[in-house]
């Protein structure tokens, strides 16, 4: 067992990055032990026990951290939060699916919980925690190869030279006649077409099975909401005759109307894919430099972030949010 204890307390972004984790990893558990219950392909089923395996020892090394700081353990999620008696709820290619796409999620958050960190033994945590998700994408990706499901992002043509931007119309797109796409463009708006799709999935199975009415409707709109954005990305491309890379994946959900998880893991899962989508967007915003495309980022951001805030209430109503690491209230203390 690592020793992690040490003179300086953590920091602000240390407690705080590691407390999300055990959120993150506590779900993902959770999730990983109900798909292996039902998963049929040997492949894809050697992937989620490597992806549960790492879980199990991120959860072990995280709980390592909030002993040493005589920090409380989160309750996160546990056994309760998942029903291994129901049915089918997801195929293995929602599975495979599911693994390519939160490694990337994974990936973004312990980035920046590494960059934020300063102690050795918790940016080393977390360096290590990147390879590993570096490695589970990899092989995700492979496994999405193999089994054709993988659909490669389209191509450009090549130039016959440099050139360069001669007039400022290249930034235009509001009226009249618009550039073609670039290539970063295409490459955003196919990778959150991508992301639409399967949320889309995900929570149309979560509408078929939640169990508080509230969470249900909550799950209900955030189908149609993520069909509606997937619909945007793909005209945009389509536009300019371009392929999405993208598939309806609503197909790959059964018709189960049992919970496997608790109202509270669902609305979780969703609230994270609303942030990372969140996140998306802007970084897809400063990286468009069309302005047709800022406006629509703009608008899409703002549907999402009033989605997330209505699901943040349903959950403190039902009180499902468990509070994150915050700074002390002075003006209270002085009182």
């Amino acid at each position: 067992m690592e020793d992690h204890t040490r003179n300086i307390p953590l920091t602000a972004s240390e407690i705080s990055s590691l407390w999300n984790s055990y959120q993150s990893e506590t779900m993902t558990i959770c999730g990983l032990r109900y798909f292996l219950k039902d998963v049929e392909c040997e492949q894809t089923e050697s992937l989620l026990n490597l992806s549960l395996e790492r879980s199990l020892k991120n959860k072990e090394t995280l709980e390592q951290f909030f002993r040493a700081e005589n920090y409380p353990i989160p309750q996160g999620f546990t056994e309760k939060d998942v029903n291994m008696d129901a049915p089918r709820l997801f195929s293995d290619k929602l599975f495979i699916y599911y693994l390519l796409h939160m490694s990337m999620i994974k990936m973004t958050m312990n980035t920046f919980a590494l960059v934020v960190s300063s102690m050795a033994d918790v940016t080393r945590f977390y360096n290590e925690n990147i390879n590993q998700i570096q490695d589970l994408h990899l092989k995700a990706k492979e496994l999405a190869k193999e089994k054709g499901i993988f659909i490669p992002d389209p191509t450009i043509p090549k130039p016959e030279q440099i050139d360069f931007v001669k007039k400022q119309s290249f930034m235009a797109g509001w009226f009249g006649e618009r550039r073609q796409l670039l290539g970063q463009e295409i490459s955003n708006l196919v990778y959150n077409a991508k992301r639409n799709a399967l949320g889309q999935a995900l929570i149309t199975g979560f509408s078929q099975v939640a169990q508080a009415k509230e969470a249900r409707k909550y799950f209900e709109r955030g189908r149609d909401i993520s069909g509606k954005q997937f619909e945007v990305f793909s005209s945009i491309l389509n536009k300019e005759y371009i392929t999405n890379s993208s598939l309806i994946l609503t197909t790959e959900v059964t018709d189960s109307t049992t919970a496997p998880f608790s109202d509270k893991l669902m609305m979780f899962l969703v609230t994270l894919l609303s942030a990372s989508g969140i996140a998306q967007y802007g970084t897809s915003m400063s990286t468009s430099s069309r302005h047709d495309l800022s406006v629509k980022y703009t608008r899409l951001v703002g549907e999402i972030a009033l989605y997330a805030e209505d699901g943040a209430n349903i959950m403190i109503e039902h009180g499902w949010m468990e509070q994150p690491p915050m700074a002390a209230d002075r003006k209270e203390l002085a009182e």
